[in-house]
């Protein structure tokens, strides 16, 4: 693979991320409801933030785009980032809201429930005009959720980057990343994340979204194609343990995923958009070549695996070296 290096060289293309970064609070003890938990982790977190960090970390170039409170953890976040290798010119902090806070309960089996406080937080309240378009309009890849869809003015600012993006030529990821407690209303969840669908060069979603977006059998390949629109140029279904499946205008298959010692499955996505990421900003024709896919998701399944090892999203992403290990050892 080229995913060898660490730190990024020049050479290989921006990849921005926008959206929410927060902090999760996660029970010392797993299986254990919020309530019942005496003691919490305090971990980085928000999705877009986790892709950013995985790209740094597997040796590509990535920034941030979003909105901190202008406290504590505000800047603790800032902070994690630029250790990380990842840009900050995106980054604003806002004086009258705090960055956003989550409690993560962590079932036996490592899924998570989520309980937020948001009310607003910062992130909610970035507006077009704050945006940096200059660093938007240099990226090769925009990355985007859709938690930043839910209320405005974030709304708004979101649609002008990905306007902005679209209109450079760059390469639009999506990952839904569907958050229900955060959206008024399942309805109003699946018209939001489906609102911008149609945008999107490449989407990832995980076989419990795909079951949620279409009230169908997310194993069923005509559930799954139903997602397809005319635009798009790869789709990506994460399994969880037992891998991907994958769908070109050319081709489409599944990757076996990698059996691991799950604890906490908390960022193994992000891991997995982050690693894929990284191989299309060197090669962003690679959905074209079946064997090339097939390779960056192989690579993207075990960089996804080695993520639930450990508790918290940031402090669990994979180094290139952790996850060429992985593949080298073969799937279960």
């Amino acid at each position: 693979m080229g995913n060898t290096a660490e730190g990024g060289g020049e050479g290989a293309g921006l990849v921005v991320s926008f959206g929410e970064m927060l902090i999760d609070f996660v029970p010392d003890v797993a299986g254990v409801s919020l309530a019942e938990s005496t003691g919490f982790l305090k971990a980085p977190g928000g999705a877009p933030a986790n892709v950013a960090v995985a790209i740094s970390k597997l040796g590509g170039r990535s920034a941030f785009v979003g909105k901190f409170g202008d406290d504590e953890f505000g800047h603790m976040l800032a902070d994690i980032l630029r250790k990380n290798g990842v840009k900050d010119d995106g980054v604003l902090f806002d004086t009258h809201a705090r960055t956003a806070l989550a409690f993560v309960t962590l079932k036996s089996d490592g899924e998570r429930e989520f309980m937020f406080y948001r009310n607003p937080s910062a992130d909610m309240l970035l507006t077009e005009a704050e945006l940096n378009m200059e660093l938007i309009r240099r990226a090769k890849i925009f990355h985007y959720g859709s938690i930043s869809l839910i209320s405005e003015p974030c709304r708004s600012a979101h649609l002008a980057a990905m306007r902005a993006a679209k209109e450079a030529g760059i390469f639009l990821s999506y990952d839904p990343n569907v958050r229900l407690p955060l959206w008024p209303s399942h309805d109003a969840a699946r018209d939001g994340i489906k609102s911008i669908w149609t945008e999107a060069d490449f989407i990832k979603i995980s076989d419990d979204e795909v079951a949620f977006l279409t009230n169908g059998d997310p194993q069923r390949e005509d559930v799954v194609l139903s997602l397809w629109h005319e635009g798009l140029k790869l789709l990506v279904v994460t399994d969880g343990e037992k891998g991907c499946r994958y769908f070109t205008k050319e081709c489409k298959g599944r990757v076996e995923g990698f059996q691991v010692k799950t604890i906490d499955t908390t960022g193994a996505g992000d891991a997995f958009v982050g690693s894929l990421l990284v191989s299309l900003a060197k090669d962003r024709s690679l959905y074209q070549n079946e064997e090339k896919l097939r390779e960056a998701l192989r690579f993207a399944n075990a960089c996804g695996a080695i993520c639930t090892i450990r508790k918290g999203a940031i402090p669990a992403l994979p180094t290139p070296a952790m996850a060429q290990e992985l593949v080298a050892k073969g799937t279960c």
